[in-house]
């Protein structure tokens, strides 16, 4: 990874720092979403260069963002973790520096006081635990994991198959065995300033995290947004969602309610740009990106 992907943004008094595990990973649309084709991505130019590209494969990023505001350090979401046996080959087995470029950034393994995952995908938790002498153990010893209970209670019935299968096992049972898990509502303060905001659809239990401080607010969005393509059509879901229909219904009531706002929306799998704001577009909404 290069230094300049990591980035900083204050919230008020409140700073958040990105750090990607997987940048600008060239995802074909119709593994990803439901009745979306790569010429349909050609045909929003705007979306070429930075979410697009030319063969109309969407670019996207995983990331984590580091969070210190009230006196903690707070990892929200953990990306895909190395060494994981995954559906996908470019999720499966993989062997990235992670850790190293967390502590790079700052923030060591055992730097991080609380882990919270905006819901239990392949792509969100993986980093939860790694792989030591043949086991998988939590890798943030030092930290709470928070996790919507909503969210938990239903992975932990779900079937071990598809895309997600495994993950439960490997990314969320050793946590919750190790004693380090705090199940929690949707609507939780995390710290003063630091709260989950319940989107739910993707998955039952999905939350973004709003962040106010000093009159400033932004939300992380978790997968609420995968791409700004879901701005301009925002009925366009994914093929890994529990429930599309409410899914795109969450996206148009977040939309609503921040659009014309000073409020920034932290895009958890948005390409390079990360932060903008959303305004209307028509009939729809458009993402725009903070220069730099």
């Amino acid at each position: 990874m290069a230094k300049n992907d990591i980035k900083s943004w204050k919230i008020g008094d409140i700073r958040v720092t990105r750090v990607p595990e997987i940048a600008g990973i060239q995802i074909p649309p119709d593994w990803l979403l439901t009745n979306v084709t790569a010429e349909d991505v050609k045909g929003y130019d705007w979306l070429r260069p930075g979410y697009a590209d030319d063969e109309g494969n969407l670019l996207m990023t995983i990331q984590s963002f580091v969070i210190e505001a009230g006196g903690k350090t707070i990892l929200v979401d953990t990306g895909v973790g190395n060494d994981k046996p995954r559906m996908s080959d470019f999720f499966s087995h993989l062997d990235n520096p992670f850790l190293e470029d967390l502590a790079r950034a700052g923030f060591p393994a055992e730097s991080i006081d609380m882990v919270v995952c905006t819901h239990l995908h392949i792509d969100h938790c993986g980093w939860n635990t790694r792989l030591v002498d043949g086991k998988w153990v939590p890798t943030f010893t030092q930290a709470r994991y928070v996790f919507v209970e909503k969210e938990y209670e239903y992975w932990k019935v779900q079937p071990n198959e598809g895309e997600n299968a495994n993950v439960f096992d490997d990314s969320v049972k050793p946590v919750i065995d190790a004693g380090l898990v705090d199940l929690v509502a949707a609507d939780h303060e995390l710290v003063p300033g630091v709260r989950l905001e319940f989107s739910p659809g993707h998955t039952p239990g999905h939350v973004c995290i709003h962040l106010d401080s000093g009159g400033q607010e932004a939300l992380i969005t978790g997968d609420l947004i995968y791409s700004p393509l879901q701005c301009a059509n925002p009925d366009i879901t994914s093929n890994f969602c529990s429930d599309p229909a409410q899914e795109a219904r969450t996206r148009r009531d977040f939309f609503t309610r921040y659009q014309n706002t000073s409020v920034r929306f932290i895009g958890t799998h948005i390409a390079d740009t990360t932060v903008g704001r959303i305004e209307p577009d028509g009939n729809n909404w458009k993402f725009v990106a903070e220069p730099g």
